[in-house]
């Protein structure tokens, strides 16, 4: 079934296109896509050279629970700047057949690295007040059936400690059910056999079963529904410190 959303003519005039259209107009008015060079070149940096050299072992639990068609949203706990290469390593193109499309930090976006990020089609977004281009390019990659990655904690967490959510996931995946799109949330826990990671230490990223935000948005709801991710985040994150022989402390 070929999905349509409306879109803004030169003239101002509102038209409605097709939803592969909408997306490559808006991936070129924020300048964010696949590069078809950088992206597999980052792919042989990262994966085999980078995460080899850093982790002796790699492990991936659960994948069962991770769709490999259709929409999704990935919601992983944020420990380490390794986690943006671990989720494309046990979720990425050569496990999936399609890319992780991160949702990034507008500061992440700045410099070089800003360069790079863009071209690996990574785009910026502040969760407090997510810009109305950015929350449609991000509905337009979902209708598409395209792989999300949004930390919904919103920063790196090096400490243990309870985990707290921002609104800007829940709302997201709101707003795509809104308009006929239904996502699958996926917790995601990722541990590290050292904090801070040190070379040839061991990593470990567990996928938790796929929940769905309720049809009800008022503020309540998505208060409940954040009380739900938050658990099972770190229901997957323990299975992953467990399995690199480092427990979460009772928190």
């Amino acid at each position: 079934m070929q999905r349509w959303t409306s879109a803004v003519s030169s003239q101002g005039q509102k038209i409605s296109v097709t939803v592969p259209v909408a997306l490559a107009t808006r991936e070129s008015t924020l300048q964010v896509g696949i590069d078809p060079f950088w992206s597999p070149l980052a792919m042989l940096v990262t994966q085999d050279l980078a995460l080899r050299l850093q982790f002796k072992e790699r492990l991936v639990l659960q994948h069962h629970n991770l769709p490999r068609s259709g929409p999704v949203l990935l919601a992983p706990t944020h420990r380490a700047r390794w986690d943006a290469l671990m989720l494309p390593m046990a979720a990425g193109r050569r496990v999936t057949g399609r890319d992780c499309r991160f949702m990034v930090t507008t500061t992440e976006m700045s410099g070089l690295q800003g360069w790079f990020l863009q071209r690996l089609g990574c785009f910026p977004v502040d969760q407090g007040r997510p810009s109305l281009t950015t929350l449609r390019l991000a509905i337009d990659l979902l209708a598409d059936g395209q792989q999300l990655v949004m930390f919904p904690e919103g920063r790196i967490h090096r400490k243990d400690q309870p985990i707290h959510l921002h609104q800007g996931l829940v709302r997201l995946a709101g707003l795509a059910q809104s308009r006929g799109v239904q996502v699958p949330v996926i917790p995601v826990g990722l541990g590290y056999s050292q904090a801070p990671p040190k070379p040839f230490s061991r990593a470990a990223i567990c996928f938790g079963k796929p929940i769905y935000v309720p049809e009800d948005h008022g503020r309540e709801a998505r208060i409940q529904f954040n009380r739900v991710l938050a658990q099972t985040m770190h229901t997957a994150e323990q299975a992953a410190r467990e399995a690199v022989g480092r427990p979460l402390q009772c928190l």
